[in-house]
């Protein structure tokens, strides 16, 4: 591979989804029901008639994705919801084989893929940085060699001896940073989880990643924050659909995927298919109002309105939307106190979640939305760029509104609504 740290070649990952089973009445019916679709799945694999459909539905979540990645390369990999982000990565760190075509790599590899990933929940955080360095392959002299400034970068010092499962999702999330950063592996694969920390955190990451490309090794890294990849990448890649659609500069990257972002907002957001969780709740309708003049134009320090109308009643629902900017850095995060009560279900009028700000203290620019809804214990609905508005400039406190003056906090209503009307002027 010479100079190449990795190398994919028609790259395709194939899942097969199971559909809806028919409920049954009886445990005959259930028992003769199964016989039925094994005998016919035998018989498939000789021949299988129309009167026959699999039971089975066929997603691709990689399609002949062909790529290099040079040594001391910092690449950044973007795309949408579902476009195969983190299914390319896990192929990469070998967490799981493609279908068809293959992925060299030269060098140790290290990845933070998910939160807590290679942790045991009742191990200390002392025995968890020696698990999880021994997973990466690395001997024990090295891991004690690198025990003092692995612990001191998660600054979890105080709770080394705690087992895991007592630490929150930042610390887990900065300890196995830590681990995977500082052993110093040949290719470094990060996906979302630095979103799990604070500023301060994503700051120090940011950081040790780019010494990492300096030092000559590789960084793939994987965020929906384009302000984070344009500081930090100079190559970027585009996953739409599971394949590549661009493969270059990172500035062009960028503007490739926020087009991609575009054009999904553009589709209603009942139709949209590009959403993750159990979907027994989902966001059916987004409307965003402004307060002056036609009352739809939303102004720096004018009242604006946030209303999701919701498809599906589960009791306990709650729904939280971030405002991003146009390179995706989060701008503020909105959480419904208390879930929805109970009396708003039970009737076939919709259920509507309104969040109403008397002083929007954004500065003018394009913003979009990204929702998610919670019930049950379980995430229902994620839907990112469900809807994009634009700020006008106004005014607060008698002075227009300043990159500065526009962060911190503000005056939040929340409630929700139950209502026949359908919503107007649909986003």
């Amino acid at each position: 591979m010479g100079a190449s740290a990795i190398v994919g070649e028609r790259v395709s990952k194939r899942y097969e989804i199971g559909r809806a089973r028919q409920q049954h009445d009886t445990l005959r019916d259930a028992v003769s029901d199964a016989a039925r679709r094994s005998a016919a799945r035998l018989g498939g694999r000789l021949r299988r008639g129309p009167t026959e459909p699999s039971d089975l539905e066929t997603l691709w979540a990689l399609r002949d994705v062909s790529f290099e990645i040079k040594r001391g390369d910092l690449v950044g990999i973007v795309g949408n919801n579902g476009a195969g982000k983190s299914t390319l990565l896990k192929i990469i760190s070998r967490i799981t084989e493609p279908t068809s075509g293959r992925v060299g790599i030269n060098g140790r590899v290290g990845s933070l893929l998910e939160v807590g990933t290679g942790f045991h929940p009742e191990l200390t955080g002392r025995e968890n940085v020696f698990l999880y360095a021994s997973i990466l392959g690395m001997r024990q002299t090295e891991i004690t060699r690198r025990f003092d400034e692995i612990v001191e970068f998660a600054d979890v010092t105080r709770f080394l001896d705690t087992p895991v499962k007592r630490y929150s999702s930042g610390m887990q999330v900065r300890l196995a940073f830590a681990v995977a950063a500082y052993l110093e592996p040949d290719i470094l694969l990060v996906d979302e989880v630095l979103a799990v920390g604070d500023a301060a955190f994503q700051k120090k990451c940011l950081g040790r990643m780019g010494e990492s490309a300096t030092e000559g090794r590789t960084v793939v890294f994987v965020s929906h924050n384009m302000a984070v990849m344009k500081a930090l990448c100079k190559r970027g890649m585009v996953l739409h659909g599971g394949q590549l659609t661009y493969d270059g500069t990172i500035d062009e990257a960028i503007s490739r995927y926020l087009g991609n972002l575009e054009q999904m907002i553009t589709i209603p957001v009942v139709k949209r298919t590009d959403r993750t969780g159990w979907d027994m709740v989902r966001v059916r309708q987004i409307r965003i109002r402004g307060g002056q003049r036609d009352g739809d134009v939303v102004t720096t320090g004018g009242p604006a309105t946030f209303e999701f109308e919701l498809a599906g009643q589960l009791p306990s629902t709650s729904c939280n939307f971030i405002i991003l900017d146009d390179l995706g850095h989060p701008v503020t995060e909105f959480n419904s106190e208390n879930p929805a009560p109970d009396d708003v279900f039970g009737s076939d009028a919709p259920t509507r979640f309104v969040c109403e700000i008397p002083e929007l203290p954004l500065i003018a620019g394009r913003y979009r939305i990204d929702v998610e809804l919670h019930a049950q214990g379980h995430l229902q609905d994620r839907l990112q760029s469900a809807a994009v508005f634009d700020v006008e400039q106004g005014v607060m406190g008698g002075r227009p509104v300043s990159g500065e003056s526009g962060r911190g906090s503000m005056a939040v209503r929340h409630r929700w609504t139950r209502t026949a009307d359908e919503l107007s002027d649909v986003v």
